[in-house]
């Protein structure tokens, strides 16, 4: 039986041969074969020392997204190799190609923050009675939830049904924030709905996508249960990726200190703008 490590390394070597053949990102040079040998190490979360690691500044942020290694964009083809055809529907051909990347550009640049290998994906361009949530395994490449239903804000959709179109980072707007977030801690989340209130488990995010999110944790945006959350819809937020209570107490401890979320929309202005996702 061929091991998970030589199946990761023959995905990487054939997606690096891709890009060869094709004329893509990565060229024929001296230092094609170290670079494969990184991205392994980089799928699977090894090779990665405090030497390598980056300033946590906006000014080590804005190198690392203006020149993306070949490691990263390596990485994110293998993943997609792996996932791809696993998530359907998607709303925009490029949904999982700017999460994976953004986590692995994220990844480059703040090794010391990223602790776990998750990364919890909504596809926000899809209607809330659509599975649009996922869990995914980066160092194995597999999913580890869903597709599972998932709230947007009130602020974000005129109904609970549609698919939501505002996005906001504003505090008060009760909207979605798009981009990229850092997992904090769990805590007791309470909560409204129907005029009744109700206790679940909630988890703090840090949004990183300046301009787009970074005012998540002032908001009170986080990630939690909900009861307005069922298998076969999802009610409206206040612009917190919510998932069903069930599945929030089994998922959001494993998420928690460290681990990513990514919430994507085909929103032309934030795909453009997005520091993590533009490049």
């Amino acid at each position: 039986m061929t091991s998970p490590d030589k199946t990761l390394q023959g995905l990487i070597i054939a997606a690096a041969a891709v890009l060869v053949v094709g004329g893509g990102l990565m060229p024929r040079s001296p230092g094609a074969e170290p670079a494969l040998k990184t991205a392994t190490a980089f799928v699977r979360g090894e090779g990665i020392t405090a030497d390598s690691a980056k300033p946590d500044s906006a000014k080590a942020d804005s190198a690392a997204i203006a020149t993306p290694s070949s490691t990263e964009g390596v990485a994110t083809r293998v993943a997609l190799g792996k996932l791809a055809l696993l998530v359907r529907p998607l709303s925009h051909p490029k949904a999982l190609a700017t999460a994976f990347h953004s986590y692995f550009a994220y990844k480059a640049a703040h090794p010391s923050e990223v602790k776990k290998p998750l990364l919890y994906f909504v596809d926000y361009g899809l209607p809330a009675t659509q599975p649009r949530g996922y869990v995914f395994d980066m160092s194995t490449l597999k999913i580890v939830d869903g597709p599972f239903t998932v709230a947007h804000g009130r602020g974000s959709a005129p109904s609970k049904l549609s698919i939501p179109t505002r996005f906001s980072n504003a505090i008060g707007s009760a909207a979605t924030s798009l981009g990229l977030y850092l997992t904090k801690a769990t805590y007791a989340f309470t909560g409204h709905s129907g005029g009744r209130a109700y206790s679940s488990i909630g988890m703090r995010l840090m949004g990183v996508s300046r301009g787009f999110n970074d005012n998540a944790f002032t908001r009170g945006v986080v990630a939690h249960g909900a009861p307005y959350v069922t298998p076969s819809k999802a009610g409206r937020s206040e612009g917190c990726p919510a998932m069903e209570p069930t599945r929030a107490e089994r998922l959001l401890p494993e998420l928690a200190n460290g681990a990513m979320v990514f919430l994507f929309a085909p929103d032309q202005k934030w795909m453009t703008a997005d520091p993590w996702v533009a490049n």
